[in-house]
């Protein structure tokens, strides 16, 4: 048996490899070397800083502060870093992505100059003579002039629009509601209708048939106080427009509420059906009538939902310029509006309804057909085509599918809490969230979420009666539902910020626009949030 070599025996070859790769002790790093003491390495070091391999990596795109140090390292400028060396080019801690009071005023006067100039596209009038795809044309190029007219007001005026329909196969479905349509019932959110209102859509649809009417719908008008419907209830009718309040919501929960008092009628009175035939049994057996049965009834009918909204309800004896109409007097008042059909040989009159996709339009239809108990063959969801549904003998509904018109806007952050730009996709969070601490009351944001708002003054110190910013709602949300940034344990406020807005955008936060006028939006809603339950009760010492 051979002994075991020794592990300090090295052979040529190893010897030769270590020679190669030996160690510059002088240097202090491990370098590759030819025998000769030259580098392996097919490159030119000639400078002390190319010793990080760090440093040579590939840059093929730079930030605004990378690019900036840079070209100063290029070009062999020093910095020092100086302590108390401090200028305070501001003091006013606003919001870069918000607009001043000031600036805002200034941007409103330029939207109400140029507001004539917000328009829908027109379809060309058939002539007679051209043919489906001369006319197609003809419609291809007005829509593209139109397009480019919005491009010239946003880039010339430099005004920001929102987002508007660029697709013209929707809007050749809107061309076809206003021709076959008798009444065009426009329908706007409560909260703000004049973004959601277009002007010229009723222009268009007096320039289609003098004869054909407009309705503004205002929609969930139950999130209006009656102060605040009196307002808009005075501005619709110096501006002249013919409007009505509806709450589709309060309609379904009416539906849904009468649904349940017939089946509990429908049950009394099979009961009372039962106990009859069993008493008539007992009687004739002989054994005597008992007198315990249905004993301990009133014999007074309950009233039912119908009830409280004639009886019970406020909306009997409000004015009927700011009342909440049912859908049958809405329906009644499209009767009243548009008695007979204006096309010659149509039998019923058809109503257009035109809307943006986020004001109720469907709910609205729901709540209209569910009043009539009718079937509708159509399937929920987004409409693609307009759809006609025959509500009675005389009556048809034609839905068009959900529209955007285009419209001004002061900031993106105002149409993110508008709902017109989708939050899951939302990128900058301070803006919209600091509009919504704005306009929602500090004790109206902690008893409905249930959390402690800490604010600062301008040097930081704690200062309870300071205004809220969005990054301390966002902040204190997140603490108080535990929502952390992974890898960091920092409050996520951009997750928060989603909630808020949400909420906002459904409601759960209300804040309702005034009137264009001399208004304060705080003394507004002021009447909004001063319920007691907004306000927590002090504990006694």
């Amino acid at each position: 048996m051979s002994s075991a070599k020794s592990k300090k025996t090295l052979g040529l070859g190893k010897s030769l490899i270590r020679n190669r790769f030996q160690t510059n002790v002088d240097k202090g790093l491990r370098m590759k070397v030819n025998p000769d003491g030259s580098s392996v390495k097919h490159t030119t070091e000639t400078d002390e800083t190319t010793k990080n391999w760090i440093k040579m990596q590939s840059i093929t795109q730079e930030n605004d502060l990378d690019a900036f140090l840079t070209t100063a390292t290029l070009a062999g400028t020093e910095f020092t870093a100086e302590k108390l060396n401090i200028e305070v080019l501001s003091k006013d801690h606003t919001n870069p992505f918000l607009l001043t009071h000031d600036e805002e005023e200034e941007t409103l006067k330029l939207h109400k100059q140029h507001k004539s100039l917000l328009t829908v596209p027109r379809r060309p009038v058939w002539d007679g003579v051209a043919t489906p795809e001369v006319q197609q044309y003809r419609e291809r190029e007005n829509f593209l002039d139109w397009r480019r007219g919005l491009v010239a007001l946003e880039e010339e005026k430099g005004l920001l629009m929102t987002p508007y329909e660029r697709n013209l196969e929707v809007w050749r479905q809107l061309w076809r509601v206003l021709e076959r349509s008798d009444l065009i019932v426009q329908i706007v959110d409560a909260r703000h209708p004049t973004l959601f209102r277009s002007n010229d859509l009723e222009s268009y649809v007096r320039e289609v048939d003098p004869r054909k009417g407009n309705l503004l719908l205002v929609n969930k008008a139950d999130m209006l106080t009656v102060r605040q419907r009196e307002a808009w209830a005075s501005y619709f009718e110096k501006e002249g427009v013919e409007y009505v309040f509806f709450s589709a919501a309060l309609a379904r929960r009416r539906l849904e509420e009468e649904a349940e008092a017939e089946l509990a009628e429908a049950a009394r009175i099979e009961k009372e059906i039962r106990e009859k035939q069993v008493r008539e049994e007992i009687r004739k057996m002989g054994i005597g009538a008992s007198s315990s049965l249905g004993e301990g009834r009133s014999g007074k009918k309950k009233g039912g939902a119908g009830d409280a909204w004639r009886k019970g309800g406020s909306m009997e004896q409000e004015p009927e310029r700011i009342r909440i109409l049912s859908c049958d007097e809405l329906l009644d008042l499209f009767t009243v509006k548009c008695p007979a059909p204006l096309r010659e040989g149509e039998k019923k009159v058809t109503i257009g309804f035109v809307g943006y996709p986020n004001v109720g339009k469907s709910s609205t239809l729901n709540a209209l057909v569910g009043a009539k108990k009718v079937t509708v063959s159509s399937t929920p969801g987004k409409t693609k085509h307009f759809q006609t549904i025959h509500l009675d003998e005389s009556t048809v509904l034609c839905d068009c599918p959900g529209l955007v018109f285009p419209s001004f806007a002061t900031t993106k952050a105002e149409m993110v809490v508008n709902g017109v730009l989708p939050i899951d996709q939302l990128r900058e969070h301070t803006g919209p969230a600091t509009l919504v601490a704005q306009r929602i009351p500090r004790h109206a944001l902690s008893s409905i979420y249930g959390i402690r708002i800490r604010t600062f003054d301008n040097e930081g110190n704690l200062d309870p009666t300071a205004p809220v910013k969005g990054e301390q709602l966002c902040a204190a949300y997140a603490v108080n539902r535990g929502f952390k940034k992974s890898g960091q344990g920092n409050p996520d406020e951009a997750r928060a910020a989603r909630i808020i807005l949400k909420d906002y955008v459904l409601g759960k936060l209300l804040f309702c626009q005034p009137p264009p006028g001399n208004y304060d939006p705080a003394d507004f809603n002021i009447e909004t949030y001063s319920g007691a339950e907004f306000f927590p009760k002090k504990k006694n010492a």
